[in-house]
């Protein structure tokens, strides 16, 4: 195995290569070093197979889309993430064959939704889950600290003592450490209860990343900010939520909501998650330009759908600032799905 952590920074981008068939995979890209990256695997005259994303960013650019259009193969990440322009969506056990190697995702989640590590036998690489004498924090839209002390208690800390964790992030030049030693010396998490750990990680007040705004947003919806006007995280944070539970009940209603499905076209009816029945189609990206069409809806309530519930936020806080009357579905079709509420292809 061929293995490098490829950035010599705080932020960590992993190689990972099968030495006899040269197929590689880039874990946690930076879409700045994109094409240092793609001269690395020239010189070592490796093929690029996976493009992996332990989770949706919100410190820096992914470059996983980047190396897809420069060097082909498949851009990975977990069912939750909220890009739709992710090849191959995995979840817990999943295995990826690299060659002769193999590598088996563990879904992680609490820092996000969509948090996975990935196992390669004697290491494993947790992204922002467990870090070096610390872990992930959990106050971004959608983090969990109760999940997370479960992803690390359970998940994490049930593979042997001497598996090496080379996490995505040290801002103290370190560059690995081991499951046993953080079992007995993190002091996050080390001897302390779910409660203990919950009540922490929700004081922990730490500031926002400085470019979070313009990084967070496109990683979520693989768009720039120049396609769409991006809503403030004020405007996020007002984004009222629908379950569907009660999306279903009131679907049934004399008088329903209006579902508006903003994913793109290829999700919408080509994807294995399919599309409400009855719902309206606008992608995301043409909301801004295409809105003159919900002009008919003014004074009824619009629903937004995505695939995970965080495209589709963004979409209800764009209506709501153009004087509609929106709501979001809270975890978008995944959980829709994952309900047994009827969808068609």
């Amino acid at each position: 195995m061929i293995f490098r952590e490829l950035n010599q920074s705080s932020c960590k981008t992993y190689l990972v290569a099968c030495e006899s068939t040269r197929s590689a995979a880039l874990i946690d890209p930076i879409k700045e070093e994109v094409g240092r990256y793609a001269a690395v695997l020239a010189y070592h005259g490796l093929k690029l197979q996976y493009s992996i994303d332990t989770h949706t960013h919100a410190d820096h650019r992914s470059g996983v889309h980047d190396l897809k259009e420069l060097l082909g193969g498949h851009v990975v990440m977990h069912e939750r993430a909220p890009s739709p322009r992710v090849d191959l969506h995995v979840h817990d056990g999943d295995r990826l064959l690299l060659g002769e190697l193999e590598l088996k995702i563990l879904y992680t989640p609490g820092h996000t939704p969509d948090s996975i590590s990935v196992f390669l036998g004697d290491r494993v690489l947790t992204g922002d889950t467990l870090l070096i004498g610390g872990t992930g924090r959990t106050d971004f839209a959608g983090g969990d600290p109760g999940a997370q002390y479960d992803s690390i208690t359970e998940k994490l800390f049930s593979l042997p003592d001497d598996t090496v964790v080379y996490p995505a992030h040290d801002y103290r030049g370190r560059t690995s450490t081991t499951i046993g030693t953080e079992k007995r010396t993190n002091p996050r998490i080390a001897g302390k209860s779910r409660e203990q750990y919950i009540e922490l990680m929700n004081n922990l007040g730490l500031p926002l990343p400085d470019k979070i705004q313009a990084v967070l947003q496109p990683n979520q919806c693989g768009l720039d900010a120049n396609v769409i006007p991006f809503p403030s995280l004020e405007q996020l944070n007002q984004v009222r939520e629908i379950s569907p539970i009660e999306l279903a009940r009131r679907l049934n209603e004399p008088h329903p909501p209006v579902v508006l499905d903003v994913r793109e076209e290829h999700e919408v009816y080509h994807g294995e998650l399919g599309r409400i029945p009855g719902c309206h189609h606008i992608p995301l990206k043409e909301l801004p330009t295409r809105r003159q069409e919900l002009e008919q809806f003014k004074d009824k309530v619009i629903v937004t759908v995505c695939r995970a519930g965080v495209r589709s936020a963004i979409a209800a806080a764009l209506l709501k600032s153009y004087g509609f009357e929106a709501y979001n579905l809270s975890g978008g079709m995944v959980d829709w799905k994952a309900a047994g509420f009827p969808a068609i292809s």
